[in-house]
């Protein structure tokens, strides 16, 4: 009896549940997900033309996925290192080639029950037709998008055929553009013959710029699956997207919305919870509700508020606290799938403020005004996929240690990983986006050119904007500006007017408009400009007077010296540079010592400015203050020392027109191979002289005091804390060997978020009766709780100074788990460099001026023992490689 009651009532609840189902249909699993990242293989496609010619890249062999065709290659040691020597000229038959990569894979059981099977394809560069079982399922044709392919009914249990086939690039795209009667700008024709000079294709492929070559890297026009593949199964629901706009923040409350996009299989009702986890690891509930979902696309927002959250801040203004929310949606009873987002709560805004002498152009964080310090990124390398997280994390390291608060992501590479945000992230360091168009002209006037790129926008804004440190998409990089003022628009202007109108509307729409749109709609709040450098498509661009300025007559034509740095003061400074050769560490990696000439076939082949003949250009800077050296590794030292001692005028003379300027960010970073670059860190990872300069004209309280060519001394102070500072600045002039000819002290009391002029000198004030080439004025501020801020100040241009040796000694002992390094000079050491050969070996500070018996202590970070250091060290300053100074060359004495 009681058997049938318990059966009788199992019964009634059975009933109760179906009926239960019926009414609301719930989730009923998780999605289902397999890596399709072995077994890949990789061969030419059989029967190419290109066959005949390099056999050997005709059988199949092992591929990585994700990877590039060659890294691949490379990995099997069919072509020489890219990167070593001079092979490029040899290697760009890959680039016009076509090449086939295929695996086979078993479909996971519950990927066959499921209702929705997708295969998505992270990123595919870039031509790229895929084939499941025989079955063409894909053309890809953008680089840059996310590639999401329905396959239900497709698959089978086992042995699942997946087959790409990479088209070149070059080969698809040159028949319509040798076609077209006007030809629409590029960037650097390849020297190499595998396109014409005259039909350049890169700007028709939405596919890495830089691949093409750039003034800063080699031509190797690569293919692959650059990113992963998955497979994705589910019955009823998967989440696609987690957007946290942030529609108010301040000091008591932040307002948030999550906006949650659903891919339902069918209609059904989804219980969604929010959870939150605030930075101390607390997790609490942040919002629940119930939603009716149909089939297809949804898009369900949930209300955040967060009391008094913990603001995110950038580097040198604050923490950097992040909050994470975990999107559960579930049945009810049990979360049946989820996904989650980082992010940091704060406010943020471009400010473009009319005055009278212009507008405006500057980021206000937590309504915070930043002044924007930092430096421009380019590629980490030439194939994408082989960047670690911990390469990333070791540059983006050495900028937020250098005070650095903002990077600008060039739109001539790729959009970078996950992982660069989320070290942008964590580290504070601000970045402006640009969309990836790196210069010449796009065939904007084409529709479905702009529908592919407003389809990459979407994907990447989506992927993006949770970021706190992403504050700005910008739509190029100088394509305005090299319509408007580089002469190609003037050009086919005249030649064929219809056509130049019709390309300058195209890109109006695409630059003015479709972009502008999407970060309208996706970006939540994010700022768009059009184009840097320039006004946002305002008749003149690239001004001083009103948005953001790039300045490269200097360096570029017509090659001004490095004092015009003073005359130019910009709104905000977001592209300037000056080359150098790197460490000769560096150096040794792609060149033999016998090759290391300033005109050898290697050197010239890692020098891509002026298509190699760059170290011309170098050369004179570097002759213009220091002479002509000799020797290679002296030329490569002093070329450091020129750069460095550069861009600080320049950095230094932005930040003391504050507020009128309120950026400085000079190119670049980071490099993209090992060579000569304007980088200030190269492709190891290495610093060069700069960034150890960076270290201290962009600290947040510091002296700039700058000499023009008239004679003139400016003084002034920094402070971007916010809050006053007080010090004291300490002004001597001493001869190089130490004799004191004057030494002052006054109190000093810094506005926050300032810059204060304090003094200007005439040199005859400062000498007396001293000689120009024997006298140098040192300017000193210490503020409380700040590190120290020296400037010094030379009256003579360094060729014309009679150096003598330097006297320098060190001493190095171990303390705790690093060294500490003693050095002493007994005269004035300009450009101390420290280097420890082949050994790893880091250090904070380098690059360094020594004042005539001063001790400075430097601390060394090595795995190497005590007595291999001192072995390996090395150390030379400026008297070691100047030219011996004639007495014709020197300046006269003052009065």
């Amino acid at each position: 009896m009681n058997q049938l009651l318990s059966i009788a009532s199992f019964a009634r609840m059975l009933c109760a549940l179906a009926l239960a189902v019926l009414a609301a249909p719930a989730l009923a699993d998780s999605v289902t997900r397999l890596s399709i990242d072995k077994g890949w293989t990789f061969r030419m496609v059989p029967g190419h033309a290109q066959g005949a010619a390099h056999p050997e890249a005709a059988p199949s062999r092992a591929a990585s996925v994700p990877g590039t065709v060659h890294t691949d290659l490379l990995a099997h040691k069919l072509i020489p290192d890219p990167y070593v020597g001079a092979p490029e000229a040899g290697l760009q038959w890959i680039g016009l080639t076509d090449w086939e990569y295929r695996t086979t894979f078993d479909a996971p059981a519950a990927s066959l029950r499921h209702a929705r099977s997708d295969l998505v394809f992270e990123a595919l560069d870039t031509f790229a037709e895929v084939w499941l079982n025989g079955h063409k399922i894909l053309d890809a044709d953008n680089a840059f998008r996310t590639w999401r392919v329905p396959v239900e009914g497709k698959l089978r249990a086992q042995d699942n055929i997946l087959r790409i086939v990479f088209r070149s690039p070059i080969a698809k795209m040159l028949p319509q553009v040798l076609a077209m009667p006007h030809k629409i700008a590029g960037n650097y024709p390849s020297p190499y013959g595998d396109e014409p000079k005259d039909a350049m294709t890169g700007n028709f492929v939405r596919k890495p710029g830089y691949h093409y070559g750039w003034d800063w890297g080699p031509r190797y026009v690569t293919a692959g699956i650059t990113k992963p593949v998955t497979l994705q199964s589910w019955d009823n629901v998967r989440i696609d997207n987690l957007h946290l706009r942030q529609d108010r923040v301040d000091a008591s409350r932040a307002d948030l919305t999550a906006i949650a996009a659903f891919d339902a299989a069918r209609a059904g009702t989804v219980e969604l919870r929010l959870w939150q986890t605030a930075p101390d690891g607390k997790r609490t509930l942040a919002a629940r509700k119930r939603a009716e979902l149909r089939a297809g696309a949804n898009r369900v927002e949930l209300p955040v508020s967060v009391k008094h959250p913990q603001r995110w801040f950038p580097n040198g203004y604050g923490a950097q606290p992040l909050y994470r929310y975990e999107l559960e949606a579930g049945d009810g009873k049990t979360a049946l799938t989820a996904l989650s987002a980082r992010t940091g709560l704060r406010s943020v805004a471009l400010r473009t403020d009319q005055d009278k002498k212009g507008k405006a152009f500057y980021f206000v964080v937590n309504g915070i005004p930043v002044f924007a310090k930092g430096a421009n990124t380019i590629p980490f390398d030439m194939f994408q996929p082989r960047i670690s997280r911990e390469q990333l994390r070791k540059v983006l390291q050495q900028a937020k240690d250098a005070n650095m608060n903002m990077l600008r992501s060039w739109g001539g590479g790729y959009y970078e990983n996950d992982a660069f945000f989320e070290l942008a992230d964590e580290m504070g360091l601000l970045v402006w986006q640009d969309f990836m168009f790196g210069g010449g002209m796009q065939p904007g006037y084409d529709d479905a050119f702009r529908a592919s790129v407003v389809a990459e926008a979407r994907d990447q804004v989506r992927r993006l904007r949770n970021h706190p440190s992403v504050v700005l998409w910008c739509g190029n990089n100088e394509e305005e500006i090299a319509w408007k003022y580089w002469g190609h628009g003037k050009t086919l202007k005249a030649a064929d007017p219809a056509f130049a109108d019709k390309v300058w509307k195209g890109y109006v729409q695409l630059f003015g408009v479709d972009l502008r749109q999407v970060v309208k709609e996706e970006a939540g709040g994010i700022g768009y400009w059009s184009s840097s450098p320039g006004e946002d498509l305002q008749e003149v661009a690239n001004t001083q007077a009103s948005g953001d300025m790039h300045y490269w007559e200097v360096w570029g034509n017509p090659a001004h010296p490095v004092s015009k740095y003073l005359e130019i003061t910009p709104r905000f400074m977001s592209e300037f540079g000056l080359q150098a050769w790197p460490v000769q560490r560096t150096i040794d990696a792609f060149a033999t010592r016998a090759e290391q000439q300033i005109d050898s076939p290697v050197i010239e082949a890692h020098q891509k400015f002026m298509a190699g003949k760059g170290n011309e250009r170098l050369m004179k800077y570097v002759n213009d203050e220091f002479g002509t050296p000799t020797a290679f590794a002296d030329f490569a030292y002093l070329s450091q020392v020129m750069q460095a001692e550069g861009i600080e005028l320049a950095s230094l003379h932005h930040r003391r027109s504050r507020p009128y300027t309120m950026g400085s960010l000079y190119w670049q970073l980071n490099d993209v191979w090992p060579g000569s670059s304007w980088s200030s860190i190269d492709w190891f990872g290495r610093p060069k002289a700069l960034h150890f300069h960076a270290r201290r004209f962009f600290a947040p309280v510091a002296v700039a005091a700058l000499r023009d060519p008239k004679g003139t001394t400016s003084v002034s102070l920094l402070n971007d804390r916010t809050k006053r500072v007080r010090g004291e600045l300490r002004t001597r002039v001493m001869t190089l060997d130490g004799k004191v000819l004057r030494d002052e002290r006054k109190p000093v009391n810094l506005a926050p978020l300032s810059s204060t002029k304090v003094a200007d000198y005439r040199d005859a004030e400062l000498l007396g009766k001293s000689a120009a080439e024997d006298t140098v004025a040192v300017f000193e501020l210490q503020a409380d709780g700040e590190p120290a801020s020296r400037g010094v100040v030379y009256f003579a241009p360094a060729k014309q100074i009679a150096w003598k040796e330097a006297g320098l000694n060190t001493m190095l002992r171990q303390d705790g788990d690093a060294f500490l390094l003693e050095i002493t000079a007994k005269r004035l050491a300009r450009g101390v460099w420290i280097d420890f050969g082949a050994l790893d070996a880091e250090l904070l500070e380098n690059a360094i001026t020594i004042l005539p018996g001063e001790r400075v202590t430097l601390r060394v970070t090595s795995a190497a023992t005590e007595g291999a250091l001192r072995a390996a060290l090395t150390i030379r300053s400026l008297a070691d490689a100047v030219p011996a100074t004639t007495p014709q060359n020197r300046s006269p004495s003052a009065p």
